[in-house]
């Protein structure tokens, strides 16, 4: 027997053993923490530093579906020639309520949207709905065209009809709507009129 407070050899080596086994339990949570930090922190690194560029916009080629709408409707539809850092974003032949429409939706160079509808009726309803309710507009003349002009910012529930202006011609209703400026509207609205038929 072994004096008191005395360690036996045996009680030595599973002292030693315990402790090392410890001692590598912790090196083991340790390498997979510190593994798992740098991991991260690589990820992070690539997530601050790689370049993503901006997705290029979808380009529709609204000129050429102006083509095939015309063919369908027997009539002409309004395709403006719009500025060269301006690009379509849609452009259909839809109808609403029985009434064929031909839209063309823009984004402009400040990534501003300006939307074309062209709706081949003058009933009031299919204006009213177009524009959600507009309210009065004002009596404006761009570019030799008569048109109502909306100006509905700030106003809840209008969505990407913030401003408007609106023409007729025998066969339809043009209407211009979006959230750019009054400049891309005015501009939009010079290349419709240029597209409208000779007035007498």
């Amino acid at each position: 027997m072994s004096e008191a407070g005395a360690e036996t050899p045996e009680e030595k080596a599973d002292r030693v053993a315990e402790a090392r086994r410890k001692r590598r339990a912790n090196q083991t949570t340790r390498n997979l923490i510190g593994s798992l930090v740098a991991s991260l922190g690589i990820v992070l690194f690539l997530v601050l530093v790689v370049v993503r560029p901006d997705p290029a916009p979808l380009a529709i080629d609204y000129v050429a579906a102006a083509a095939e709408a015309e063919a369908s409707l027997g009539t002409p539809v309004i395709a403006p020639v719009v500025p060269p850092t301006w690009s379509a974003n849609r452009a259909e032949l839809a109808g609403s309520g029985g009434i064929d429409e031909w839209a063309i939706g823009f984004i402009t160079a400040d990534r501003t949207f300006l939307g074309l509808l062209q709706g081949f009726t003058d009933e009031q309803s299919w204006l009213q709905d177009a524009l959600r309710d507009p309210g009065e507009g004002e009596t404006v003349r761009i570019a030799g065209v008569e048109w109502q002009r909306y100006d509905r910012r700030g106003a809840d529930d209008v969505g990407l009809r913030e401003i408007a202006l609106v023409t007729s011609t025998p066969e339809s209703t043009v209407v211009l709507y979006g959230t750019a400026t009054d400049a891309d509207l005015e501009l939009l609205a010079t290349a419709v009129a240029a597209e409208l038929p000779a007035t007498d």
